[in-house]
């Protein structure tokens, strides 16, 4: 099991059910030719996905289209089923920011087919992850920010608020049919400026508060698997 790293905290998270959350951001979906959703659409990716600060990301050799996705990253701290919307956040151990990897041009073939495309989100190095900041240390997480540079330029900058739906709609939709446990996270989606990787690219992600402080990052670099 992958651990799950909770700044200044004793307790012991193990990453558990990947819930990532699709189209979340409006100007996202226009850029990317899809329609805006009347509901939360969402998908999972294996723990197995996850790498840390320092990693690399190793980019299949079957694509030669994989996109970043810089998304706020919501840690589950306990059980809970059913959550009523004003209880969502009780249910909140911390926020982080990750990567959402994609071989877009492997979804987008399974798309045209109508196929699952659990292999163009889930592979191995899909889902960077940061260190944790608890949820007591942010008292509103709609006035956050998530940032990716790459190779020192910034592609993706956006506030937390223009999330379609907010992170306790999505706790509490989920729940309604997934039970939500103890070191679930939900990558709550990405806004627009994804963008093709190449071997070699640094990127850095980061969770910032409104005065533009870094609350968590974190730094991988990308690199193509040998033939």
């Amino acid at each position: 099991m992958k651990p799950v790293i909770l700044k200044d905290s004793n307790e012991k998270f193990y990453a558990n059910k990947l819930i990532c959350i699709g189209q979340n951001y409006a100007e996202h979906a226009k850029e990317i030719n899809f329609d805006i959703p009347s509901s939360p659409i969402f998908f999972l990716k294996p723990a197995s996905a996850i790498i840390y600060d320092g990693d690399k990301i190793v980019i299949p050799s079957i694509s030669k289209n994989v996109h970043h996705e810089v998304e706020l990253v919501v840690l589950i701290g306990k059980e809970g089923k059913k959550i009523p919307h004003d209880k969502a956040m009780e249910y909140v151990a911390g926020y982080g920011v990750g990567l959402d990897m994609t071989m877009r041009d492997i979804q987008l073939e399974a798309k045209k087919k109508g196929f699952p495309w659990t292999l163009a989100k889930g592979f191995d190095t899909a889902a960077p992850i940061s260190e944790f900041v608890q949820k007591n240390r942010i008292p509103d997480v709609s006035s956050l920010y998530i940032r990716l540079m790459v190779n020192d330029e910034e592609r993706q900058y956006s506030c937390v608020d223009k999330l379609i739906f907010p992170v306790e709609f999505l706790i509490s939709y989920i729940s309604k049919f997934m039970t939500l446990e103890k070191g679930d996270m939900i990558f709550t989606g990405t806004p627009q400026g994804v963008a093709t990787v190449k071997d070699g690219d640094k990127l850095k992600a980061s969770l910032l508060d409104c005065n533009g402080n870094i609350l968590s990052s974190l730094t991988v670099e990308v690199c193509r698997e040998n033939q």
